[in-house]
């Protein structure tokens, strides 16, 4: 691991041919390296997130984060531009997918790549994140407390989507799923149920779900914050990309 890395903010071709914006952080040196592309959560492209980015660079990885809300408010503060998202429901998967295809491209044209990408996402990032991993090529997908991968999201939820189970079959790349037994979305009851669907297609994955934390335990700036869950967590990403994005 090594801090010295440069951060900036880019712009990729997005869904549709868009252009959006991104935030882009690569370690020092010539690589050959692997790619991770971070999906941000619902509250939108944010200091935290970028944080995360910063934090994949240096553990050696060219690591970047579309802005999925950037076409709602081009410009605007992260907050304003994610309650424009939400208010909207969330992005749809479609959309997603395009964008983090341009995200996943960009990656693998940058000459310190080596070819390999994974994708991380956190909260609705996290069922984006096995929806690439269903329908996209990446090499390793990470899902950090995503629910309604199988279900749908109650009346008055703010994000509109439905499950995507029909895609499981499709999954294409090694999975880790990080949870926490307090959630509520996903609970432990949708966990246990999409690690038997997992099992019954014969997929490759690992599930891990830790006693006394809740949603968004990743979140340094949140209350909801778990030391423990989130030092173990971070230590069982950096060994799963490790192995399958490693030159």
């Amino acid at each position: 691991m090594s801090d010295s890395l440069s951060a900036t903010t880019v712009r990729l071709t997005g869904h549709g041919g868009d252009e959006i914006e991104a935030y882009l952080a690569r370690p020092d040196g010539d690589g050959p390296r692997g790619g991770v592309v971070v999906i941000h959560h619902l509250p939108g492209y944010d200091r935290a997130t970028k944080e995360m980015v910063r934090r994949f660079a240096e553990l050696g990885y060219d690591a970047i984060c579309p802005n999925l809300f950037f076409r709602e408010a081009p410009g605007a503060a992260p907050d304003d531009a994610a309650a424009v998202g939400r208010a909207n429901g969330g992005v749809p998967d479609e959309r997603l997918l395009g964008d983090v295809a341009g995200a996943l491209a960009h990656l693998r044209a940058l000459p310190t790549s080596n070819g390999k990408a994974g994708v991380i996402g956190h909260c609705s990032g996290g069922r984006q994140a096995v929806l690439v991993a269903c329908e996209l090529d990446v090499d390793a997908a990470v899902d950090c407390y995503g629910a309604f991968v199988l279900a749908t999201p109650p009346d008055g939820f703010p994000i509109k989507v439905s499950g995507i189970g029909d895609r499981l079959p499709a999954l294409r790349a090694p999975l880790l799923g990080l949870f926490g037994k307090e959630d509520k979305f996903p609970a432990q009851t949708e966990v246990d149920e999409l690690a038997r669907v997992l099992t019954e297609h014969g997929k490759d994955f690992e599930f891990h779900s830790y006693d006394g934390a809740g949603h968004a335990f990743f979140a340094v700036d949140r209350p909801s914050y778990n030391v423990a869950a989130a030092n173990d967590g971070w230590e069982k990403i950096a060994a799963f990309f490790a192995t399958r994005l490693g030159a």
